[in-house]
């Protein structure tokens, strides 16, 4: 079984229309398009929190070589 045809999708849109009216439809059109658009935000908002999370990672790891190469110059010089 593939995907719907021509006219397959137009008995679905008939159906929607019966069920839903000519006036909700747009309403429903309206709250899926501002839930896709929040999803989208959120994965975008979730890869940028990563990204920095990832960049904090790094510079704490600079950070605790450079005390590391610190102690090592120390116990040289003592």
């Amino acid at each position: 079984m593939g995907m719907p045809g021509g006219v397959e999708w137009i008995l679905i849109a008939l159906v929607v229309l019966l069920l839903f009216g000519g006036k909700k439809i747009p309403e429903l059109a309206k709250g899926l398009g501002s839930g896709i658009k929040n999803f989208k935000k959120a994965v975008k908002d979730d890869e940028d929190e990563e990204v920095a999370s990832t960049d904090k990672v790094d510079e704490l790891d600079k950070k605790s070589e450079a005390k590391k190469e610190e102690k090592k110059e120390e116990s040289k010089t003592v």
